[in-house]
């Protein structure tokens, strides 16, 4: 049974069973807590906690997944994987146990074709219903009873969590030994997690965490690992050899000249190039670019694993582009975006494995060198500060720096890595931190939204509102507020508003709150929530109380500049698609009022002439007068409609498109100018390079553009008048000034010279 058709029969068989159907989310989520969606649940987390009202009493997915965790035992084991899919369903308050495990149980035996002689299960301790439910399924002798650690489930952080009970498959006496899971965990292989969830938990390390409370109400939520399943349906051994994966692993082979099942070490490297290649492919089809930080790390961090061992294994070549090829073709079927997107996924791979050709060149000199210092004084431990210059000078990520001293005899000081890391990046966020309204405790917005419901965006329509206040939250601690007064600095959540959350690259509405005897002023503009518009306000003067009436006012200034710079942004989107192919691609943007910053994907620099043609495309179309449109529609109509969906973007099934005449049509919710005339004139400024394989434009929108344009033409105007010459013919004289220049300190050397030796 291929993979589509497993996924296909879970799905199928939920659906039949009253549970809607629910797409993959990004890997890219939007919990403050997590950097990549982990678990099926993640992105129900919200609706477990209380937090959102759930759109379905219950639902069905297939997720997908990075864990890195575990990456250590990647390729090693039967079982570990840093990308998987998890096929889950879900009640929300509607059925408990007693639907869950014979559901569960049903598709096995009927939908997979599993023997019920070759299933066990594991409960939780004390979880006697669990077992009695089970004891009308399987003999008691297969029902075993396991700790915390097994049988209590958690993403690992403060969340949603309970006890679990967890289906598995005896595989078979050439696997391992007697006795069930917990006698031998390679032998019985775990299938199916149902996890009970009733309880919230707090902070805390391993499993010494507290339980806080109970959750609104008891869910059901469990996982069914699609690549571990495939593992046990398809006859192999190993998930690496499953129908969409083997061909990444066939190819790993061919591109390093080994034989997968030839050799025990090699199988190992082949199995970490296949797994980690396919999970590189998925997080940048999600938006995720090689960085230094966060969830970029993780990506750079696996593709630099999986190019350091191809080589091991004998690659001469690069092998990124033909490997991420063989993804597209195994995995598109499933996730389209791999092929819609081939050229620009492919790109960032090949761009990073380019860079990290060189970072392998210099920094392994480097590395060399201090191991050299570090054993000719004695010492088996690599310094923290010598660890920490490989990778802030060289690129030189820790993890390789950790094999390559294990493999070299020696330890690395990695707390004193932790510690510089540390300090560097608090530096960093230092002056952005000042600004942000903080990880507030989700928790703060619960009695908010149960209250009062989610927060009316008024802004498309208007710049001022009449609201009533339903929320005062401290920025600190996230507790709820009664009254604030004259220069408190907290949270204001209005039942209405006007003011536009920072989303998308665009920043925040800027702007006023009044009321009677009192003024505030609104200084940031997030959601903490999908559902809730928090403004971050300082209060002028007077006192505001719960439940009070108050005028939002929008800067209307600040609106109008920020919106004219996100509508040159998609201008400057569908120039550069014209002038360098589909693939340049959107990877990021900022708009504040008169400045636009817009990333996008290409393998090189652009080229001058081709920026200057850009620049004049987008200032030929702004002098159409173009009218710009937005409507609303379904996610599959927009794309038939040929709008642009941004990389990695997560959208829903309703979209807003927005439309500038006939030349851009894009998704997109943020806020625009009326025609494109509106936008006066764009100059960009500058072409980079901010990471392999993406480079960044800057450019300035409306009267910061003419008045940048009138400093320059000043600036040409004096310089004609200083060295006699047309604007045209100051390049040139300028080139001859600096060349005869440079020839008069050359003699004027020589002349010195010759004086001193004559003396």
């Amino acid at each position: 049974m291929d993979t589509a058709e497993i996924r296909s029969r879970f799905l199928n068989h939920f659906a039949q069973r009253g549970h809607t159907v629910v797409p993959s989310a990004s890997l890219v989520t939007q919990d403050p807590t997590l950097l990549l969606v982990n678990a099926g649940m993640v992105p129900f987390k919200p609706y477990f906690l209380g937090d959102l009202a759930t759109p379905w009493p219950r639902a069905t997915s297939v997720q997908k997944c990075v864990r890195t965790v575990d990456i250590e035992n990647v390729g090693r084991t039967a079982r570990h994987a840093s990308f998987f899919q998890m096929c889950g369903n879900f009640s929300f308050g509607d059925y408990f146990k007693a639907e869950a495990i014979p559901f569960a149980f049903e598709l096995l035996v009927d939908g997979f074709g599993f023997k019920p002689d070759d299933l066990w299960a594991t409960v939780y301790l004390d979880d006697d219903e669990a077992e009695r439910i089970w004891l009308d399924l399987l003999p008691a002798e297969r029902i075993q009873r396991r700790g915390k650690e097994d049988n209590f489930w958690s993403m690992g952080v403060p969340g949603p969590c309970g006890p679990c009970s967890e289906i598995y498959f005896d595989r078979g006496s050439a696997y391992g030994r007697e006795g069930g899971p917990i006698a031998d965990e390679e032998r019985y292989l775990e299938v199916w997690n149902l996890v009970f969830m009733q309880f919230e938990r707090g902070e805390g390390a391993g499993y010494d965490y507290p339980i806080l409370r109970e959750l609104p109400a008891r869910n059901i939520d469990t996982g069914m690992g699609l690549e571990r399943m495939a593992t046990i349906l398809q006859g192999v051994d190993n998930l690496y050899e499953i129908d969409i994966s083997r061909p990444v692993l066939d190819a790993a082979g061919r591109l390093t000249g080994r034989r997968y099942g030839a050799d025990p070490a090699d199988d190992v490297r082949l199995r970490v190039v296949a797994d980690h290649t396919r999970t590189a492919a998925m997080l940048i089809a999600d938006g995720v670019m090689p960085s230094n930080e966060g969830r970029g790390y993780v990506l750079r961090r696996l593709l630099r694993r999986a190019v350091r061992d191809a080589r091991l294994l004998g690659a001469r070549e690069p092998v990124m582009a033909e490997l991420f090829g063989v993804v597209g073709a195994a995995m598109g079927p499933i996730y389209p975006e791999l092929v819609d997107n081939a050229e620009t996924i492919t790109g960032v791979a090949v761009a990073e494995e380019a860079s990290f050709a060189e970072t392998l060149r210099t920094g392994t000199t480097i590395f060399d060198t201090a191991v050299r210092q570090v054993r000719s004084a004695g010492s088996a431990t690599l310094g923290g500060d010598e660890a920490f210059k490989l990778h802030d000078t060289y690129g030189f990520p820790i993890d390789l720096t950790l094999e390559m001293a294990a493999e070299a005899g020696l330890s690395v000081d990695e707390a004193g890595f932790r510690r510089l890391m540390e300090r560097q990046r608090q530096t960093a966020k230092a002056d952005r931190a000042s600004r942000r309204i903080g990880n507030v405790d989700l928790s703060a917005f619960r009695p908010i939204l149960a209250r009062s419901g989610p927060t009316t965006f008024t802004g498309y329509e208007e710049l001022t509102r009449e609201s009533g206040v339903v929320g005062l939250v401290g920025i600190a601690d996230g507790a709820g507020l009664e009254v604030i007064g004259e220069g408190d600095e907290v949270g204001v959540v209005l039942d209405t508003t006007p003011f536009y959350a920072e989303s998308g690259g665009q920043e925040p509405d800027f702007g006023l709150l009044r009321f009677d005897g009192g003024e505030v002023e609104v200084l940031d503009v997030q959601r903490p929530v999908p559902e809730l518009v928090l403004h971050r306000v300082r209060v002028r003067s007077g006192e505001l109380h719960l439940g009070d009436r108050v005028r939002a006012e929008v800067d209307e200034g600040r609106r109008r500049a920020v919106s004219r710079s996100h509508t040159a942004t998609h201008l400057v989107h569908a120039a550069f698609r014209r002038a360098l192919g589909e693939g340049a691609t959107q990877a990021g943007s900022l708009n504040s009022p008169g400045r636009l910053r817009f990333d996008f994907h290409a393998l090189g620099a652009v080229a001058p002439s081709v920026l200057a043609d850009v620049e004049d495309e987008i200032n030929e179309v702004a002098l159409r007068d173009l009218p710009v449109h937005a409507f609303v529609t379904t996610q599959a109509e927009a794309r038939r409609l040929g709008a642009m969906a941004l990389f990695g973007e997560k959208y829903g099934d309703a979209v807003r498109v927005v439309d500038v005449g006939d030349y851009a049509r894009e998704l997109c919710g943020g806020t625009h100018v009326a025609s494109s005339a509106q936008l006066g004139a764009v100059k960009l400024l500058s072409e980079s390079s901010i990471s392999a394989g993406t480079r960044r434009v800057e450019g300035l929108v409306g009267i910061d553009a003419f008045r940048y344009l009138a400093r320059e033409h000043l600036l040409v105007s004096q310089l004609s008048t200083a060295l006699k010459a047309r604007p045209d013919e100051l390049a040139d004289r300028v080139t001859d000034i600096v060349g005869r220049l440079r020839d008069a300190e050359r003699e004027l050397d020589r002349l010195r010279a010759a004086a001193v030796l004559a003396g």
